[in-house]
């Protein structure tokens, strides 16, 4: 068996080791602030990094550096707050941040015998951790830094970012006087033989103060960023991306160039490009691979928001960002400039404004009336996005989720009730391409990554695809987008609006190639190339539907992560999503709903609490389910109204009326699935909480939007009439 990297020495070779790796999980604990971060049996994590470097602690700071987080390094700001009998107390719990509480312990004289006997660890990594941190306080202490000392800050793993931390001054600042210094790094290849074989797919990691074995290719060479460590909003569809992107390079006749941190993704084996690079993503380490590879260009399109983030500085630094140029990307991010571009192109979008402080977010939302949506900018995931209903509740927001700041405004918008729509769409600059148009099941105010995407849509006339594919057409050709495109509408009536721009990848883009037989991927790296959709045989305009009904369906993990809210709203929870592929829309969205891990009831016993405001939409939707003759149960208020308007209907009692009470009608496994309208209240002690939670750990569907529970009803009524059939893709797609 030949071994994988070297392509000549056998695969029973013993290793040998010249370099460390540290493998981090990534949780979703930023997402999700009210869940319990202990960690034991129960896999909590979304997704993890991998570093590697000469040694312990360098491949250590490596990792941390690649999570992406807020703080700098094993340095929490919020731990130096702590008093030593709170950072004792947080020694003992076993949680994410337990590592940085080692840390600042250290910091604190705390002994390594006395943080081994409370927290267990081994005390060869404490003492390395006590290397990082003995390290840092001299650091911090010099005044005037040697060369040397650059030098042993660097093999120890600590990033220009920390250094200027240290120094109090910028990254930059820092970057430069590295340099000057000739403190640079060197790239080591990862071959699991010490150098003792020559490899044939370069895998490199960076170090410094070792023997360089860089070396430089021959052929142009084009670097593709990936996305990074799995986590809510940014998963495996933007290695998909990544993926497919460093095949169509070298189908071009260049070298591709990968740069990733995530060691579950395709695009980090060593066979997916012609190099590889296993570096944190950010400013300074993909800098010095660029500095190094002296690239024709990079793509920032299919990394999700990180590689976004990076084009800018990127470009700054007079790096050649393919595609869709930095200004058209700020466009398209920058509330002011892309209110005034669809006002240009006359394309409505729901009023609203952007806030540089507190006052100036009350006096939009008071402007607009309530309710309004609210959210940062230059986020993914619907990170931190909330609708509020009222003035209490837009204060809570700016005080509790944001820092508001002429650095970081907030987006307000008039929240509108509607159909939401996405579209995904292919452009060279002259022309554009749309595959496929994708209806969501979930009226607007779910996020687009939590709710079922239907494709082709089902219940959109054709004036109203007209009228998306024409504003499509010109929000594209006006951003002069070179690659991909997605964007959000939501569909009211007769009036589209866009919700959201996004010229890069999306999360849709796996889906939608797979459904149409489009190389959306493949055709946008062919465009960043220089090449015409024309050249690549598309004529633009709206792709042909295959006669098939697909569907993507979310999949979530609050089983796994106690405590935490499972309602559907404007901020992403889901950490997957699964495919359903039929004729018609029942059967695809069955299929979808099986693999989702739904059960599919032919009969049982429903609990249906419906908030006031739906109740009347509610009716017809329960009376369907009595008439397949399920038993429905209801709180009270529930109850009182479906047997008024003549819905047999069984009352249970609210958790306050004492037992047996609703949660305790859950726990005892009679029910098959739950119909939770959601109510404003989502605090942990309100009964809509204590209900869903319930149904989440007792394994019960719990389906938080009507519109969810009416695709279920469809399911159901479909599944009593017909047997699931099965079809080969390619079948379709002939």
């Amino acid at each position: 068996i030949p071994h994988g990297v070297t392509g000549t020495a056998s695969a029973c070779f013993e290793p040998t080791l010249d370099y460390v790796v540290v493998k981090i999980p990534r949780w979703p604990f930023d997402k999700f602030a009210t869940a319990r971060r202990t960690l034991g049996s129960q896999m909590k994590a979304t997704g993890e990094v991998m570093a590697l470097g000469r040694t312990f602690p360098a491949a250590l700071l490596k990792a941390i550096h690649s999570l992406e987080m807020s703080f700098v390094s094993l340095i929490v700001p919020e731990f130096k707050k702590f008093s030593l009998s709170e950072l004792l107390q947080k020694l003992q719990a076993a949680d994410d941040e337990r590592i940085f509480a080692v840390a600042e312990s250290l910091r604190r004289g705390v002994s390594l015998e006395q943080i081994h006997q409370v927290t267990g660890i081994d005390l060869f990594f404490l003492d390395s951790i006590a290397r990082i941190v003995n390290l840092e306080m001299r650091l911090e202490q010099k005044k005037e830094w040697k060369k040397e000392d650059w030098l042993l800050a660097k093999k120890n793993g600590f990033s220009d970012l920390e250094l200027a931390y240290f120094k109090g001054v910028s990254e930059e600042e820092v970057r430069q006087e590295r340099q000057r210094l000739g403190v640079l790094p060197v790239y080591r290849i990862v071959d699991t033989y010490a150098g003792e074989v020559e490899t044939t797919t370069p895998y490199y990691y960076s170090s410094y103060g070792e023997e360089d074995e860089f070396e430089q290719a021959n052929k142009p060479r084009v670097v593709v960023l990936g996305s990074g460590p799995i986590r809510i909003g940014q998963g495996i569809e933007f290695d998909y991306c990544s993926v497919h992107s460093a095949w169509a390079i070298k189908e071009q006749g260049m070298e591709s160039i990968v740069i990733n941190n995530n060691p579950e993704t395709v695009s980090t084996d060593p066979d997916t490009s012609d190099r590889l690079y296993f570096e944190p993503l950010t400013l300074e380490n993909v800098l010095d691979v660029i500095e190094a590879e002296q690239p024709l260009g990079v793509v920032v399109q299919f990394g999700g928001q990180t590689a976004i983030n990076l084009a800018k500085p990127l470009a700054e630094r007079g790096v050649s960002i393919l595609g869709t140029t930095v200004e058209d990307i700020d466009r398209a991010e920058d509330r002011e400039k892309f209110d005034a571009l669809l006002e240009e192109i006359r394309v409505p979008r729901p009023k609203g404004s952007m806030a540089h402080s507190h006052h100036e977010a009350k006096r939009i939302a008071e402007t607009l009336g309530f309710p309004v949506l609210v959210r940062p900018s230059y986020v993914l995931g619907g990170r931190a996005m909330e609708i509020v209903y009222s003035e209490k509740e837009l204060t809570n927001y700016l005080e509790k989720a944001v820092r508001v700041s002429p650095e970081h405004p907030v987006l307000v918008d008039r929240y509108l009730l509607g159909k939401e729509v996405e579209v995904d769409a292919i452009c060279d600059g002259e022309r554009v391409l749309i595959p496929g148009v994708m209806e969501h099941l979930e009226r607007a105010g779910v996020h687009s990554g939590d709710s079922i995407a239907i494709y082709p849509p089902q219940t959109l006339d054709r004036k109203i695809m007209a009228t998306l594919i024409d504003y499509t057409e010109r929000i594209a050709l006006s951003l002069q987008v070179k690659g991909l495109l997605n964007i959000q509408f939501v569909v009211q009536g007769e009036n589209i609006y866009v919700l959201e721009v996004n010229p890069r990848a999306s999360r849709t883009v796996p889906f939608l190639s797979k459904v149409t037989g489009i190389p959306m991927v493949k055709l946008a790296t062919r465009i960043m190339l220089g090449e015409t959709l024309a050249k690549q045989g598309y004529a633009g305009g709206y792709g042909s539907e295959r006669g098939l009904t697909a569907i993507k369906m979310p999949v979530f993990s609050f089983s796994k992560l106690t405590n935490v809210e499972p309602s559907l709203g404007p901020e992403m929870k889901s950490t997957g999503e699964v495919m359903g592929l039929a004729d018609d829309f029942s059967m695809a969205l069955s299929k979808a709903f099986l693999g989702g891990g739904y059960k599919i009831p032919q009969q049982g016993e429903i609990l249906a609490t419906i908030a006031n405001k739906d109740k009347d939409e509610a009716l017809p939707l329960l009376r369907s389910f009595a008439e397949l003759g399920f038993i429905i149960w209801a709180t009270p208020g529930t109850a009182a109204f479906l047997k008024k308007n003549g819905v047999a209907v069984r009352k249970v009692a609210k958790l306050e009326e004492g037992t047996p009470h609703v949660v305790d009608l859950i726990r005892s496994g009679s029910i098959s699935f739950v119909i939770n309208s959601l109510t404003k209240g989502k605090q942990p002690l309100r009964d809509g909480f204590q209900i869903r939670r319930a149904a989440v750990e007792f394994n019960i569907p719990c389906l938080t939007s009507l519109d969810t529970a009416g695709g279920l009803l469809s399911v159901i009524r479909m599944s009593r009439e017909r047997e699931l059939t099965v079809k080969a893709l390619q079948d379709y797609l002939s």
